[in-house]
């Protein structure tokens, strides 16, 4: 079987628009829950809720300069987000409401103020009770603990701006560290784990659990690679045939089926020359390749309607469909697989 690079739009792409106010860039995460998709506007201090048809409901307020950016969903669909600038994990209500706020800064012994370790990725543990999130500030993991007592972890290598967390079918907490490009792999103890990918300077961005096997995938930005990390730490990486040699990558998802979804962009830093930005599919049999050789899985090449998007997350919805953000053109997006 041969490799099928198809530049151009094979699926349904729609885009609606969160309607942020005057805050280009502003456009970073997004949860789903069966009836609704919520997307953080980080500079506008606002979250967007959407209906599945793409139907802006309303905004949800975040406090003045608190800089929202990860979201979560805990095991009651409850929304979680992490106030990245001000140093806070809020839980709102159906309404947007705060219903608990939790301050995740760093009380330090002999400093005059606290430290804001800018919590930015944000996840449920494995035990469904645990909040974890990325001091992107501090190269920290911090937990909030079914108590609403919070820890702090300090990673080995110290700026290593972990950005990115899931966890893992081994009961632990993996992320990514966009700096130094390691993998990361936290217990519930907060004894770290890190794994250092082998192509150099690679910056890991997404990273998710297999549907069925016990391995992580991960996005490597710069490196246009992905990777595939078992539990003991093992890395396989495949490189991403990329339309053109300024193309980077963002996250990554899977679908129903399976089928691996990367998001790959025109570099905003290296724009020329200019080309398009395009989510590609990569067939489920990419799940048992064991080298570094793309030759046998068929793959397409799905053309996003704006340029210079600067694709950030991408996740599955509860009917089968594909929802991600663009950062810089502050858009929502939808891949429609399920036409029923």
């Amino acid at each position: 079987m041969n490799t099928v690079i198809e530049p151009k739009i094979l699926t349904d792409i729609t885009e609606f628009d969160p309607k942020w106010t005057n805050a280009q860039g502003s456009t970073h995460e997004l949860v789903i829950t069966k009836d609704f998709v919520f997307v953080s506007g980080q500079k506008m201090d606002q979250i967007a809720k959407f209906d599945y048809s793409g139907q802006l409901l309303t905004h949800f307020n975040m406090p003045k300069g608190s800089g929202p950016h990860g979201l979560l969903l805990d095991k009651q669909e409850q929304l979680w987000v992490s106030l990245e600038f001000s140093g806070k994990v809020l839980r709102l209500d159906d309404k947007g409401n705060a219903a608990e706020e939790i301050d995740v800064n760093m009380y330090v012994n002999g400093t005059t103020k606290p430290i804001n370790p800018a919590p930015h990725g944000i996840c449920l543990g494995a035990d469904g009770e645990t909040i974890w999130f990325t001091g992107k500030r501090t190269s920290t993991i911090g937990k909030i603990n079914p108590n609403r007592s919070v820890e702090h972890f300090q990673l080995e290598n110290l700026a290593a701006l972990p950005i990115f967390l899931n966890a893992g079918p081994d009961g632990n907490v993996w992320g990514t560290e966009l700096l130094s490009s390691y993998i990361l792999n936290i217990k519930p103890n907060g004894i770290a784990q890190e794994y250092k990918i082998p192509t150099t300077n690679s910056r890991p961005i997404g990273i998710i659990p297999d549907p069925l096997e016990a391995y992580m995938w991960f996005t490597e930005e710069a490196g246009k690679k992905i990777g595939k990390i078992d539990m003991s730490g093992n890395i396989v990486e495949y490189t991403v045939p990329a339309l053109q040699e300024n193309d980077i990558l963002g996250s990554l998802s899977f679908d129903r089926e399976m089928n691996l979804w990367v998001q790959v962009y025109v570099d905003m830093n290296n724009p020329e020359p200019k080309g398009k930005d395009y989510i590609m599919k990569f067939d489920k049999s990419i799940r048992n390749l064991k080298q570094d050789n793309l030759q046998s899985i068929l793959m397409s090449t799905h053309i996003v309607p704006s340029n210079t998007s600067m694709l950030h997350r991408i996740r599955l919805d509860h009917e089968g469909n594909l929802w991600f953000t663009e950062m810089m053109t502050d858009k929502l997006g939808k891949i429609t697989l399920n036409k029923n």
